[in-house]
């Protein structure tokens, strides 16, 4: 009752104001209104700021006639686009007959503004049809649709109706060209443009710098800001965010920093954002911490920048601990925060954080927001449960190609790739794969030694799907072959690609070789390898095994010895394990722990059981030349079974033990947890550098193809 009484107060209120103008009106008709009148009604509707009270005016209006004139009509469906009621506002437009190009400019932006783009460039071809000429106005409008829709055949059509209808040195048309060609990845294209306009503002160079930055052209983008800057041109916001967004040398980042605090945008949050995320690109999240911990009144882009930062310098343990005060503060995340949260528990495939991060999507409910379903989907394919993954992928209101691609790459790791293959076929039904799919689909044929499908996906590419195979595409095959013992096959399909090889297809061979234990080709991919990515220490120190398990220690050593001439330094081996939310490290050897006695005698019992069952340590995984006996003791205290113990040690009797490995298991450590499994009945879930390994009753999901 009280809500009716507001509502006839409103209505008797504007119905009031509308008595008062129509009196000191003598004749309202389309032609004729006086300028005080206009005035008068033209604020009754900026005044609205929902639509109840707009629709009370729209009412008035009704009543006196006022909707006839061309003029209030317009600026009522402006206002009721710009009230979020793009709907209501199209069927005034709809109701009208008038060819006015201001009124359908009105509409096509009430369209761009509500992500409506197809229907605003739809609208813009209505106009042509009907003969209405577009202005200066029209085209920006519908330039920015053309772009964020990525219709690149529409843009290059309206570039030649903007040099047809003489707007192409409009200032505000090409920096609207510029911004298009930018989303369309066409840099060049808007140089042009930026390069022929007769007059630029601000705007013009922001948005040639922003082209640079999505194109990720960033030394281009850094030389244009300091041209314009040359040129006496002072920056606004919009340019300085865009060419904080180029820097990735803290030299750099002092010297941009230097000019925000000369153009006093260093207390503009959104600028103080960006030198966090800026200064975490450069290596120094010192300084971005700092940044962060000087805002006064954080907002919610603050956190998450702050979170993202941290992501970046792949600190995620810092991350989440960063979202968990964001929590206790009451701040809510969005979708932003949530997927960067997401990221961090995906680099530590931690299963409880993933649970944990899940809940938090439910509960905000942005469960049905794709890019962060997908995100969760990815999570758990990580973490290692591929039964969560596809719980959330059922779910799943929509699906886009990622989402696809994710669930199909998640199979592939997992070793089961002929669910990846059927999954693969049910897209097909939907939709047309792409580059990325056909990636993970060749990447799963690779870890299941599915060579016959997998020769079949590849040639499907071009000849079905349009689809131009890429570098990585080739090294899959190369892997492919490779794994299934096909050497020679792999080195003359190398020889045969369309393109140059590159680092992956050669490391793909050498990682087959080290399988099959060919040095002949091993020495032909290695000497590619060291000149095509030098500075990759996994290229050095897996040449350097293949010599050593074939005996050739002189040739081994001539590798390491490389290494150090070169600078590169080897990449440390650790295992990591996750227990009542804390992570703990083991290395080699590894004696830091407060349990490393127990560990060990827990280790010595359990070796001896697995002996039992038959297992015989591989001495080939030990690279050292030393006494057989000291070989196998190396190998008894590989960070794998280490972390494995202390699993056994600390979890519950049916709780999964996962693990992760930065580099590639052990050949040793793979047949020993197999054991592990069988003599424990545990489950363990190993995930490394390559692929996920479900050990059960003795068996891996790898089928020891690995």
């Amino acid at each position: 009752m009280q809500k009716q009484s507001v509502r006839l107060y409103n209505v008797l209120i504007y119905g009031q104001r509308f008595l008062l103008f129509s009196t000191q009106t003598a004749r309202i008709n389309e032609t004729f209104i006086k300028p005080l009148e206009a005035e008068t009604c033209i604020s009754l509707i900026k005044q609205c700021k929902t639509l109840k009270p707009l629709k009370s005016v729209h009412a008035s209006m009704l009543r006196t006639h006022l909707h006839l004139n061309l003029f209030f009509s317009t600026n009522l469906i402006a206002h009721y686009a710009s009230l979020g009621s793009i709907s209501y506002a199209y069927t005034l437009f709809s109701a009208s007959s008038s060819l006015d190009v201001f009124l359908w400019n009105v509409m096509i932006r009430g369209f761009v503004d509500h992500g409506l783009y197809d229907r605003a460039i739809f609208m813009y071809r209505q106009m042509l049809e009907l003969g209405i000429a577009p202005d200066n106005f029209t085209f920006p409008f519908v330039i920015k649709a053309c772009g964020c829709a990525r219709d690149f055949e529409s843009g290059v059509e309206l570039y030649r109706h903007v040099v047809e209808n003489g707007y192409v040195k409009d200032v505000f048309v090409g920096n609207s060209l510029i911004a298009m060609y930018g989303k369309f990845g066409r840099t060049e294209v808007a140089e042009r443009v930026f390069g022929e306009m007769p007059e630029k503002n601000v705007v013009s160079w922001s948005s040639m710098i922003g082209s640079h930055v999505q194109n990720r052209c960033f030394e281009e983008g850094l030389s244009l800001f300091a041209r314009m800057l040359d040129e006496g041109i002072r920056p606004n916001r919009a340019a300085v965010l865009n060419a904080m967004a180029c820097v990735c040398r803290e030299n750099d980042a002092d010297e941009m920093y230097r000019v925000v605090r000369d153009n006093k945008l260093d207390l503009d949050r959104s600028v103080q954002n960006a030198a966090i995320q800026m200064y975490a690109r450069c290596g120094r999240i010192d300084v971005a911490r700092g940044f962060f911990d000087r805002i006064g009144n954080k907002d919610l882009v603050s956190w998450s920048s702050m979170i993202e930062a941290y992501i970046q310098t792949d600190l995620p343990l810092a991350a989440l601990e960063l979202f968990k005060q964001m929590k206790v503060r009451r701040i809510n995340p969005d979708a932003v925060t949530l997927l960067s949260v997401v990221h961090a528990c995906s680099s530590l495939a931690s299963f409880q954080q993933a649970r944990f991060v899940h809940g938090l999507v439910v509960r905000s409910f942005l469960r049905n927001q794709l890019e962060l379903q997908t995100a969760v989907v990815n999570l758990y394919v990580k973490c290692g449960s591929l039964v969560y993954a596809q719980k959330v992928f059922d779910k799943m209101q929509e699906r886009n190609i990622i989402s696809w691609s994710t669930m199909i790459s998640g199979y592939g790791m997992h070793g089961h790739a002929r669910e990846a293959l059927k999954l693969f076929d049910q897209m097909k039904a939907l939709m047309k794969p792409d580059h990325v799919t056909f990636l993970s689909v060749l990447s799963a044929c690779s870890h299941g030694g599915l060579v016959t499908e997998g020769w079949e996906c590849f040639n499907s590419m071009s000849r079905d799907f349009k689809v131009v195979p890429r570098p990585e595409h080739y090294a899959c095959m190369v892997d492919l072959l490779g794994r299934a013992g096909q050497l020679n096959n792999a080195l003359d399909f190398i020889e045969t690609m369309p393109i140059k090889p590159d680092s992956g297809v050669w490391g793909a061979l050498l990682g087959a070789c080290r399988v099959h234990s060919n040095i002949e080709l091993a020495e032909v991919a290695s000497k590619h390898l060291f000149e095509l990515d030098a500075e990759n220490p996994g290229r050095y120190v897996l040449m350097s095994n293949i010599y050593a398990s074939s005996g050739k220690q002189t040739h081994a050593d001539n590798i390491r010895d490389l290494m150090k001439q070169r600078g590169v330094k080897k990449t440390a081996g650790h295992t990591i394990i996750e227990i009542k939310n804390k992570i703990y490290t083991f290395v080699a050897g590894d004696t830091s722990h407060n349990q490393s006695g127990l560990i060990y005698s827990e280790l010595e019992k359990l070796m001896n059981r697995i002996r039992l069952e038959g297992y015989k340590p591989d001495l080939n995984f030990v690279l050292h030349n030393v006494e057989e006996e000291m070989k196998e003791k190396m190998l008894y205290v590989h960070s794998e079974k280490l972390a494995i113990v202390f699993g056994l040690l600390n979890l519950g009797p049916e709780t999964i033990i996962r693990i992760r490995k930065n580099l590639r298991v052990c050949g040793d450590c793979h047949t020993a947890t197999k054991f592990i499994s069988k003599v424990t009945g545990r489950e363990i879930i190993m995930r490394d550098s390559h692929r996920f390994h479900h050990f059960k009753f003795g068996t891996c999901s790898c089928g020891d193809y690995w």
